[in-house]
């Protein structure tokens, strides 16, 4: 499976987008507002969702890790494919979750090709799952939070303790540092 992909926009007037990397073309849909941001000939990084069928290997690409999580989050719920997936991922994550929270099924059905019932289907499907996403609210943006949270949990602290934890640690230390910043912090609560 592809995982991620880095190249250069040969295509960026439609959608999908060409994406050039190391003498191939890939083809990836992406969401219309990252579309709208893109230059031809400007470098990418997409995290990508393989989407394979018995008559297509369509790939999805999303600038977040978090976005990707979310995508195939939706995925999930049952009569929920990916184009429409995509298409609600272009709300933004952050309204998609508030959404699911306050149960607002209105907010989905202004997604073109998504009724009520699937609507009501991604609220009470995902609001369940939401908790798990809690973690990824440090969208591992700082430099290192995944290694550090792997270093914490790996001494025997529990994972919710140490995202706690990590997500109030200075953003200028080094990783060495935030790992005897995060050791001090998680050893006080005990």
């Amino acid at each position: 499976m592809i995982g991620a992909l880095k190249g250069t926009i040969l295509t960026a007037h439609k959608n999908p987008i060409i994406l050039f990397v190391h003498d191939v073309g890939y083809t990836v849909h992406i969401t219309e507002t990252q579309r709208n941001t893109l230059k031809p000939d400007g470098e990418l990084l997409l995290y990508i969702h393989s989407h394979i069928r018995e008559d297509a290997f369509d790939l999805f690409g999303f600038s977040t890790e978090k976005e990707l999580v979310f995508f195939e989050l939706l995925l999930t719920v049952s009569g929920i494919g990916p184009k429409t997936a995509l298409t609600v991922i272009d709300r933004g994550v952050k309204h998609i979750e508030k959404a699911i929270m306050s149960s607002d099924v209105d907010f989905f059905t202004t997604v073109p090709r998504l009724g009520k019932k699937n609507a009501q289907k991604i609220i009470i499907e995902l609001s369940s799952k939401l908790g798990s996403l809690e973690e990824l609210d440090l969208t591992f943006d700082t430099p290192h939070t995944k290694e550090l949270i792997d270093a914490l949990t790996s001494m025997g602290f529990m994972k919710k303790d140490v995202i706690n934890v990590v997500k109030h640690l200075p953003s200028d230390l080094s990783l060495e540092g935030k790992i005897k910043e995060g050791i001090k912090l998680l050893g006080k609560s005990l």
